[in-house]
């Protein structure tokens, strides 16, 4: 199957990124390199690229539709938490502009055996990395019905997660659950006939939820961000599309904290603190897409960017 997938928020992603004809970037959720090659194209003799993605398949891809821009290119099969010591290994101090992508491609999704969709029969995975151990079947058959319910209820922001984690505890004592299709048909069972219809697929937030669990995606943004805003050069900018409301939370916090670091008490005279701001962030509110692009994508709707630009 071809590796597809548009890039949302292409053009806004480009301009955000301010780039520099010989500045270094780096695009930790690699993908199928549609950001990346707009990126690489601008670059000048010096200019230099890398791309970092943990996903095998995406990895070949962007290699051959990276090869024409040669050694300003170097591509890393990793997890963008690794960025900072990737970059150092290169003999990098520090970069002009990063992006990150957040979610799951449509090559993933509509690869059925990577079991990412509700849409399509496949054994129950999910992982982006395939190398790693943790995938949904172990989710879905070995975790407690109380952590299945804080992982539905938080990561899903499903308010039917009690049910779901009861269906799927009682199903899995009659036979492992092992495929998407049953997944599916379990939280469907779980949710009130009269509440189907709000919202999409009855299983959508619960497959988002056990895919965030398995690949930790939210643990690692959190952990990470900061890393990756000290290794901007000054003026450097930092684009991240996020594609639900807990990613958006995290992304904003981070983007605000590094502007305002200070913790001093508001009525302090002077701060004491001694935290300084690392930048300031460019999006006041998230760059939406344009209803022209949602209506080609509809996999955009509920992409959201922001920009922070380092001191």
């Amino acid at each position: 199957m071809e590796f597809v997938h548009k890039s949302v928020l292409l053009d806004e992603v480009i301009e955000g990124l301010d780039i520099k004809e010989n500045g270094t970037y780096v695009d930790g959720t690699l993908g199928g390199a549609g950001h990346a090659g707009h990126v690489c194209e601008r670059l000048g003799t010096d200019g230099r690229f890398i791309g970092i993605d943990q996903d095998e398949d995406a990895i070949k891809v962007s290699t051959e539709r990276l090869k024409k821009y040669g050694d300003k290119v170097t591509i890393v099969r990793s997890n963008y938490s690794d960025m900072p010591d990737v970059v150092h290994e290169l003999g990098i101090s520090g970069v002009d502009g990063i992006t990150l992508d957040l979610g799951v491609s449509s090559f993933q999704l509509d690869t059925a055996e990577r079991g990412f969709s509700y849409r399509m029969d496949a054994p129950l995975d999910m992982r982006m990395d395939t190398r790693q151990p943790l995938s949904a079947e172990t989710v879905v058959n070995e975790y407690t019905e109380s952590e299945l319910f804080h992982i539905i209820k938080n990561y899903g922001e499903d308010k039917f997660a009690k049910n779901i984690a009861k269906h799927i505890v009682m199903e899995r004592q009659e036979s492992p659950i092992l495929t998407t299709k049953r997944l599916a048909e379990i939280v469907d069972h779980a949710i009130p006939m009269k509440m189907k219809k709000q919202g999409g697929h009855p299983a959508k937030r619960t497959f988002q939820a056990i895919r965030i669990e398995v690949n930790h995606e939210l643990d690692v943004l959190e952990k990470n961000l900061n890393d990756m805003i000290d290794l901007l050069n000054p003026g450097g900018r930092f684009c991240i599309i996020t594609f639900h409301s807990l990613e958006d939370r995290i992304v904003k916090n981070a983007f605000r904290t590094a502007q305002n670091p200070c913790v001093c008490p508001s009525d302090f005279p002077v701060c004491v603190c001694g935290r300084k701001p690392k930048g300031r962030v460019i999006t006041r509110k998230p760059i939406l897409p344009s209803g022209e692009e949602m209506e080609v994508n509809p996999r955009s709707k509920s992409a959201k960017l922001r920009i922070f630009e380092h001191n």
